[in-house]
């Protein structure tokens, strides 16, 4: 479905997502709760300079309260960028402050990282609230599609990069017209004129490639292509054995416009419009067509349901992890204190209120929490060592939607055929997890 380039950042995106929503539903009392956004053109002797004096007026607090929690969550921010030498490429966005958690209680939380791209916003800010409104500007798409736009007049390359619409290269063409003598000048003239659209297509196709690959990475430096055109040539093209088939992968639509040339572009770009604000479910309805075509198929290269899923990751036979966005099991990491045996348990929402899952019945003792977070963040740290990608999906695709009810929303496309019955006399009493009910299709 899409490089590691691509993967990891619709990573990052959905870290990025849950982060926000963390900190868009924490309060806390009086002003103790900073925000601090240092774009990369700034500097941390400047940052730290500005924090010193802010410390000093927060000293000027009259609430004795407020005034201990603003200077700590300041002394916080200073010690956290004594860490960095100097800036992230991307900037660094730092939230420290005490919050009220549900049951009244006030928790220190600090969070500091480097965003997934560049942030162009500077903001320091103390209030009772942290502020995300920067950091849900950096989830806006700012992916760039290259647009093709070629007839019998002439070919036009061009990007769109959010709502920047640039013209990478533009030119005409005379191409012989059909001629109406009849005879062996026909066929001549028939034949001069396929060979020059022959040439006229080849060129494009080359054109495609010198504007459409990093010759750096030897990737496509879009997220897709749309191919728009008057006549056949579009298709043509698309079909062309010239045409560089890491285009051809990523091309999301074919549009008939009624001319070329820019007004051309401004055409197909309107004819694109919801393809290309859709383009994530584009790619996550690709990816799930080609996962319930190796189902249909019976390949044997693939695995659905959380247990099965595992055992291949530790095979390392998973080639694409399928996980869904909506998946809630919780990976604990519990210690026997009587044994000293550590094990790894997962467990829905309802298992986790079961207390029997954390009691050691042999010896009567509670199992210690070692360790606790959600499954899908330990899979989106965790996944590069097991040697594969990471796709997250959604419900919103009919094939997404059918993955979710249907296949445990978890599964994988596999390198090789794997027989999961063969590995029935592994023990499962470590791990503990219910992946949800599979449908008779899975079956």
């Amino acid at each position: 479905m899409a490089d590691y380039h691509e993967t990891d950042k619709h990573i990052e995106m959905w870290k990025t997502k849950k982060l926000i929503k963390g900190l868009e539903a924490a309060r806390g009392n009086g002003t103790s709760m900073i925000s601090l956004i240092i774009p990369p053109r700034d500097q941390i002797a400047r940052v730290t300079k500005m924090l010193d004096n802010e410390y000093g007026t927060a000293s000027n607090i009259k609430s004795r309260v407020n005034r201990q929690s603003v200077l700590c969550a300041i002394k916080s921010a200073l010690q956290r960028l004594k860490g960095y030498n100097k800036l992230p490429p991307n900037g660094l966005v730092l939230y420290i402050g005490t919050i009220v958690t549900e049951d009244g209680k006030e928790k220190k939380i600090a969070i500091n990282f480097e965003p997934f791209k560049p942030i162009n916003v500077s903001l320091y800010l103390c209030d009772n609230k942290f502020h995300v409104e920067a950091l849900n500007e950096l989830l806006e798409s700012d992916e760039k599609f290259g647009f093709i736009v070629i007839d019998g007049h002439g070919t036009l390359f061009g990007t769109l990069s959010g709502n920047t619409r640039k013209v990478l290269h533009n030119y005409t063409v005379d191409l012989p017209k059909k001629h109406g003598r009849g005879g062996q000048s026909a066929l001549r003239f028939a034949r001069l004129g396929e060979e020059a659209r022959h040439n006229y297509v080849s060129k494009a196709a080359e054109n495609a490639t010198k504007l459409f690959i990093n010759p750096a990475t030897n990737k496509p430096n879009v997220a897709g292509i749309i191919l728009a055109g008057s006549a056949d040539f579009k298709i043509v093209l698309s079909g062309s054995d010239k045409f560089d088939p890491r285009l051809q992968a990523k091309i999301l639509n074919v549009v008939s416009v009624r001319c070329g040339g820019e007004n051309g572009f401004d055409q197909a770009i309107d004819l694109s419009s919801k393809i290309l604000s859709n383009v994530k479910f584009v790619q996550e309805k690709r990816l799930m067509e080609k996962y319930f075509e190796e189902i249909r198929l019976d390949t044997g290269k693939y695995v659905f349901g959380l247990d099965d899923t595992l055992k291949a990751l530790e095979r390392g036979a998973v080639k694409i992890l399928i996980v869904s966005e909506s998946l809630e099991i919780s990976r604990y990491v519990l210690k026997n204190s009587s044994t000293g045996e550590v094990v790894v348990k997962h467990l829905n929402k309802e298992q986790e209120h079961n207390k029997s899952n954390f009691w050691d019945s042999v010896n009567s003792r509670e199992l210690d929490i070692q360790d606790k977070m959600s499954l899908l963040e330990w899979f989106t740290d965790e996944y590069k060592g097991f040697g594969c990608t990471l796709e997250l999906v959604t419900n919103k695709s009919q094939e997404g939607s059918h993955f979710c009810r249907g296949f445990g929303r978890i599964g994988g496309i596999l390198r090789y055929q794997l027989d999961m019955r063969s590995f029935d006399e592994f023990s499962d009493d470590e791990e503990v997890y219910d992946a949800g009910e599979v449908s008779d299709d899975a079956k």
